[in-house]
């Protein structure tokens, strides 16, 4: 991979792969901008951070230019070519091609593409493996986090239980702005979108998509075998409400969009899920605000371990895809041990089956007798207040069982309408 220095106009590079414009630009490592598409989504910067902190270095570009005249300029001009082109765009972060994973005849290939990972990552793995190349995506998840490197090397010892992590700024920025600024959901939507934190269409961060994919690849990687996304169940925040949030501080924490994983008690199956959680106050993952990313690591031998950090941006995001880089100077001719296998059908389980306990909101007339009726489904339950509430509005958090299990019970409670439901977690 190699990333583009941009001395010139990017409406000047037609093709950053041609040797002619390898030569011109000066490359310091591999990037192909796809500029049409990229420039409206702001990665131009991006790839400037990249080449501002990865200075000129004469060796490595000496290697990167061995790569570039396996592209000569006149690779346009048959479809072999065009292939290879479009197979590294894909690599790179672009929509054309997408199920196409055909790998290039490389020295490295590396990428920020998180949906490229999480859907092609097994795959694109084994390939490299047969083409003696290294794969690395440090950057895919967590931004400028190190997690990727940290998890298959330095937690290498321990027997990954579970992770779970705060794996999308926009939805944490605007859940923070609900909890400490009491605003409403579409107000703090728009504010991030003035900031900058949100894109005009913001529905693969506040519908989780974004998390989803980031959760495949951080549980592809911790258990090992693939998670695709469809086997993860994902929701969003869209429904959170201030109501929701001032429950949750009064039961002691706040809410989170967590994306997680972790073993079934048998160990032969995974759960894997996107949503809404309420988190305690003494977590480490509660004081996690603004934009800011966190992953909660939990090993047999070292415990619980957090990665903290700036999830985007150009500069975090260029340090971890230049760390993937120098990585891969230093491991020329020498593929690295690293990758998982492909999953079979059921080896995630249905999240219903996954112990939780539940935070419920509802209405009733006859509250009281919900209340009671509701001890008695459930057990022993923790009765949340608020300021303001209506009469015929009541709360409460259930002991840990199956979620199904769960569910099925609350459709028991006669004369109830349940407004809300979010998971509450132990971390």
């Amino acid at each position: 991979m190699y990333i583009n220095t941009f001395k010139y106009k990017p409406e000047d590079v037609s093709c950053v792969l041609c040797t002619e414009y390898v030569k011109k630009l000066g490359c310091t490592a591999l990037s192909c901008p796809c500029l049409a598409e990229r420039m409206e989504a702001g990665t131009v910067g991006y790839a400037e951070a990249v080449a501002e902190l990865f200075p000129y270095r004469p060796r490595l570009t000496a290697r990167i230019m061995r790569l570039a005249e396996s592209f000569p300029g006149t690779m346009w001009q048959d479809n072999a070519h065009r292939k290879r082109m479009e197979t590294l765009r894909l690599l790179l972060g672009c929509r054309k091609e997408r199920d196409t994973p055909v790998f290039l005849a490389a020295l490295y290939l590396l990428t920020s593409n998180k949906e490229l990972v999480a859907v092609k990552g097994c795959e694109l793995l084994k390939y490299a493996a047969q083409h003696n190349v290294n794969f690395l995506f440090e950057a895919s998840v967590g931004g400028g986090i190190p997690i990727i490197r940290p998890i298959s090397q330095c937690l290498a010892a321990n027997e990954i239980d579970e992770f779970a992590g705060i794996l999308n700024g926009t939805t944490n920025f605007i859940l923070t702005k609900m909890i400490n600024d009491n605003m409403a959901f579409e107000d703090a939507l728009k504010l991030a979108q003035d900031n900058g934190y949100a894109e005009r269409d913001p529905s693969a961060d506040i519908l989780g998509f974004d998390a989803c994919r980031k959760v495949c690849i951080l549980a592809s990687l911790c258990f090992g075998k693939h998670v695709y996304p469809e086997q993860v169940h994902t929701e969003g925040i869209t429904e959170i409400t201030l109501e929701d949030v001032d429950y949750a501080k009064d039961w002691g924490g706040v809410i989170k969009l967590l994306g997680r994983a972790r073993k079934s008690e048998d160990g032969k199956h995974i759960y894997a899920i996107v949503s809404p959680a309420f988190v305690n106050h003494h977590s480490q993952l509660a004081s996690v605000d603004d934009v800011f990313n966190a992953i909660l690591v939990r090993g047999d031998a070292i415990g619980d371990v957090v990665f903290y950090g700036r999830g985007a941006g150009k500069l975090p995001t260029a340090s971890a895809v230049v760390g993937d880089v120098i990585d891969c100077a230093r491991h020329e001719n020498k593929q690295k041990f690293f990758g998982w296998a492909d999953s079979e059908e059921g080896y995630v389980a249905d999240y219903l089956d996954m112990p939780t306990a539940l935070y419920v909101r509802g209405r009733a007339q006859q509250k009281q007798q919900v209340i009671s009726s509701a001890e008695k489904t459930f057990g022993e339950i923790k009765l949340l207040k608020r300021a303001g509430a209506p009469e015929d509005e009541f709360a409460f958090v259930t002991p840990a069982a199956s979620e199904r299990e769960l569910r099925t019970k609350l459709e028991t409670l006669l004369g109830a309408e349940i407004i809300s439901t979010i998971r509450v977690t132990d971390y």
